[in-house]
């Protein structure tokens, strides 16, 4: 009998329900970084996972903001 190794812990472990990701997996970037889908850029993106409850809400937000600009 064999034992099956643990997977690989993620690099960050700050995945928290409190402000799901506002992610819908149409995941491409505009010329200015910026994805198409959830409106956040590319840095807020990397962010994310390491980001505590608080960052992710202005996150949020500045994606916000820039789906707005987006549609002006």
């Amino acid at each position: 009998m064999s034992v099956q190794p643990r997977p690989a812990k993620p690099l960050y472990s700050n995945v928290s329900p409190a402000v799901p990701s506002p992610c819908i997996n149409v995941c491409r970037l505009d010329e200015h970084k910026v994805c198409t889908g959830c409106h956040r850029h590319v840095e807020h993106i990397r962010e994310w996972r390491s980001a505590d409850d608080q960052r992710r809400r202005q996150i949020c937000l500045e994606a916000l903001a820039l789906k707005s600009q987006a549609r002006a």
